[in-house]
């Protein structure tokens, strides 16, 4: 990918995920049991907890020291620690001393790109096992959605935006109803014919209503689809 479109992408998910503010970069959500890092929102687990979801902010760090990348001091004496906060009090407290907290927003601010890459490196990775989770008749339609749109015109932004937005559909525990939501499924909805960027919006758009709509009552999902749906369209105008 040049570095011109990584950039571009980088700065689009941060406008997604942070509205583009470096506060934002590094934030514990009320009702969550981590905190989320950087402009893909990447979870970090602290200390005794194990969550559903892949941690993917050790991950990271990871990608950035085999990048050669400069880890700030405190995380590269121990990259692999959990996240130095025990709860979302606890972080909230922190955040109006801690020096890390304001120094992780700025280095995670100055890496921006490198994010980008990790998520196109994951994005990747992921369709090796779309394909061994997808019934065994769509699999070559859904490898053929996938490498139709990573050929085309910044196709690589929605692909990567998408999989770091709502996974990758994979897991049986982020379903409703036996239906899920994350990239194996959108690309199995997504029309064989006429522009890929579009095509793929239009599936992505239908799989996150039908998410709302099975979604259990008590989560009051459909107050996030109208952000969901705004973001979807991006995709059709590429990341720039």
């Amino acid at each position: 990918m040049p570095a011109a479109e990584r950039h571009a992408i980088a700065e689009r998910i941060y406008m997604n995920e942070c509205a583009g503010k470096a506060e934002n970069l590094v934030t514990w959500s009320a009702g969550e049991q981590f905190p989320s890092l950087g402009i893909g929102h990447f979870i970090w687990y602290p200390a005794g907890y194990h969550g559903p979801f892949d941690e993917s902010f050790p991950a990271l760090l990871r990608f950035m020291r085999a990048h050669r990348v400069s880890l700030p001091p405190w995380l590269a004496k121990r990259p692999g620690q959990p996240a130095p906060w025990s709860d979302r009090h606890a972080f909230e407290i922190a955040a109006q001393h801690d020096p890390r907290i304001s120094g992780l927003r700025r280095f995670l601010l100055s890496t921006t790109s490198v994010q980008a890459a990790f998520m196109a490196e994951r994005m990747k990775r992921a369709l090796p096992r779309i394909l061994r989770a997808a019934p065994k008749l769509r699999r070559s339609y859904i490898r053929r959605q996938f490498l139709r749109l990573a050929k085309a015109p910044g196709g690589y932004y929605p692909l990567i935006d998408y999989v770091n937005f709502k996974g990758e559909g994979t897991s049986p525990s982020e379903r409703y109803h036996g239906k899920g939501w994350g990239l194996l499924q959108v690309l199995d909805r997504m029309a064989g014919q006429g522009p890929p960027r579009a095509a793929f919006a239009d599936a992505a758009a239908w799989v996150l209503n039908r998410r709302v709509r099975l979604s259990p009552p008590a989560r009051h999902e459909k107050r996030w689809l109208p952000g969901w749906l705004k973001r979807v369209r991006t995709y059709v105008a590429g990341p720039s």
